[in-house]
C-alpha cells in the first residue's frame, strides 16, 4: 500500500512538473509591416571608413561631439537623424535614431 502511495505521489508530481514548461512558454508577438522594415535609407548616412574631415564636409558640423574614450580611442558625433561612432579618424559605425 505504501508503495502505491508513493507511485502515485511521483506521478502526480511528474505530471505536474510537466505541465510547468507548457505554462511558462507563452511568448509576445510582435508584428511589423513589411513596408516599414526597412523605410530609411541607409545611403544618406557616413559609411564605415570614412574620414571625420568627410563626414564633416559632407554632413556639416554634429550637433554634438563625445569623446575620444578609451583605447583605441573611440569618438561619438550626434547629428539630427543618427549618430557615427569613429576609431581614432575613422567611421567604425553609423546608428540611425529612432522616427518619432
Amino acid at each position: 500500500m505504501r508503495k502505491n502511495r508513493i507511485l502515485l505521489g511521483a506521478l502526480a508530481l511528474s505530471t505536474a512538473l510537466s505541465l510547468v514548461p507548457a505554462v511558462s512558454a507563452v511568448a509576445e508577438e510582435i508584428r511589423v509591416p513589411v513596408g516599414t522594415q526597412a523605410d530609411r535609407d541607409q545611403a544618406h548616412v557616413p559609411g564605415t571608413g570614412m574620414s571625420q574631415a568627410s563626414v564633416r564636409a559632407s554632413w556639416g558640423s554634429p550637433l554634438e561631439t563625445r569623446g575620444p574614450v578609451g583605447q583605441p580611442p573611440i569618438s561619438q558625433w550626434d547629428y539630427q537623424n543618427f549618430v557615427v561612432y569613429f576609431e581614432n579618424d575613422r567611421v567604425i559605425h553609423t546608428v540611425l535614431k529612432h522616427n518619432r
